[in-house]
């Protein structure tokens, strides 16, 4: 006989309705994935009905006049009145202006036989992006039968083109045949740029002095000759990374002698329910049309609910980190308060993933520029200063060093010590690295 148990179990369970993963989609979006899903929307739901609003705009323009550093990229740089893209000023044609193309324009000009010509074009054409070329390549061409001479001969012809150092097969070679260009070259650049680069990115000037007989001046005056040289020689013709035009969500302004949060929501059309389609819901008498208008009407009330709640938890986030980095923005010092995402969510009584979101990929801009709202965002170090502080005071440190005798990290330590930041000498030389600082060997001028 088996015997069967009854239990009750309370439980709590979250539902991710379709509305719901709708108003946290957009509460995680910035203000360009907010404008071009608006447009979206607007196109499938017939009901959200988009106006231009020029009173934003006059908002905006008065805004500017109080705070001339504002740039809130209402207007955008490549867009034209009607709304079209305009073609980026400066913009080339790039099969035309490709390094192969200028190397092989510059060998049709030099009147060479024909067979050199080819295997000199053959070769220009296997210059990778930087203007090198793959020595195993080259011994790929010997497998043709094509005789060693003219390989020799095609690939000096290469290397005699410019940009200088182009068809080199290593970075010693490129920085050699640019100095091969160059009058009144010291042997020992040249020696120093044949043998010894690795030791000279890594500022051990002893070897090379020992190795050459050198005094450390020498050597360093000589690495000046090098630093001048250009590793890259394709670098000129490589595609420019288009540009990234961030436009700030929050604009922190000073107003009537008062710091102020702001909403940069003077680009935004004022969205509506289309007066038409609410007067054919309640009139109409087809049940499939009255089906359809009522599914896209509960859909436009969620999207105007969700910016709502999007703009007044952002406008929340934006005052609360007002508050707590007040001394930063009126620009009595340049360091951050300690502040953490989770206390910012305790003290607005959110979810943190809802403070995550809100200020996931949003900008920020005050008078002292334009920043993620997530740098504000600093743990303290111990019960100390923030991170940023640490590094303001690190910088500071090392911007006032002599440059003859860089202080080294556990100096660094000592001095942070001596203000009341403790802090180790492993953490010190971990914010180094990540502000892009050498160690003291490498700053020593």
């Amino acid at each position: 006989m088996s015997l069967v148990s009854l239990k009750t179990e309370l439980r709590q369970e979250l539902k991710l309705t379709p509305q719901l993963l709708q108003s946290m989609e957009i509460l995680q979006m910035n203000s360009q994935e907010l404008l071009e899903y608006l447009g979206k929307i607007s196109e499938e739901n017939p009901l959200v009905e988009q106006e231009d609003n020029a009173d934003l705009r006059s908002a905006y323009e008065e805004l500017r006049q109080k705070a001339s550093w504002i740039d809130g990229g209402v207007y955008g740089p490549t867009f034209s009145h009607e709304g079209h893209d305009l073609p980026e000023r400066g913009r080339a044609d790039r099969e035309t202006e490709s390094l192969e193309a200028f190397l092989c324009d510059q060998l049709d000009r030099k009147r060479l036989p024909k067979s050199l010509l080819a295997l000199s074009k053959y070769i220009a054409n296997m210059v990778d992006e930087d203007g090198y070329l793959d020595a195993g390549d080259l011994d790929g061409l010997l497998d043709l039968k094509i005789p060693q001479t003219l390989i020799h001969q095609a690939l000096e012809m290469v290397q005699s083109l410019e940009p200088a150092g182009v068809g080199a097969r290593s970075l010693s070679e490129c920085l050699l045949l640019q100095l091969a260009r160059r009058d009144n070259v010291s042997p020992a650049v040249l020696d120093i740029a044949a043998r010894f680069l690795p030791e000279l990115g890594r500022k051990h000037y002893g070897p090379i002095c020992r190795e050459l007989g050198l005094t450390t001046e020498e050597v360093q005056a000589a690495e000046k000759v090098i630093a001048s040289l250009e590793p890259h020689p394709g670098r000129a013709f490589q595609p420019a990374e288009p540009t990234v035009y961030v436009r700030p969500d929050i604009f922190i302004v000073e107003l009537d002698g008062e710091l102020k949060a702001i909403l940069n929501e003077y680009y935004l059309p004022r969205v509506s329910i289309n007066d038409y389609y609410t007067r054919l819901l309640k009139e109409s008498g087809e049940q499939e049309t009255k089906a359809y208008l009522q599914q896209k009407m509960q859909q436009a009330k969620w999207l105007l609910n969700s910016l709502e709640r999007r703009g007044s938890t952002l406008r929340r986030c934006a005052e609360a980190i007002l508050e707590a980095q007040r001394p930063f923005f009126a620009g009595n010092t340049p360091e951050l308060a300690p502040m953490s995402l989770v206390s910012l969510a305790e003290y607005l009584e959110l979810h943190p993933s809802t403070v995550s979101r809100t200020t996931h990929g949003k900008y920020l801009q005050c008078r002292q520029g334009t920043y993620p709202l997530r740098y504000f965002f600093n743990r303290a170090v111990g019960s100390g200063p923030s991170r940023q502080a640490i590094k303001q005071k690190l910088l500071a440190l090392i911007r006032d060093e002599d440059p003859k005798h860089p202080l080294s990290d556990q100096t660094l330590c000592q001095l942070l010590s001596s203000g009341g930041v403790e802090v180790s000498r492993r953490t010190i030389a971990k914010y180094r690295m990540e502000l892009g600082i050498g160690s003291s060997t490498a700053r020593k001028r």
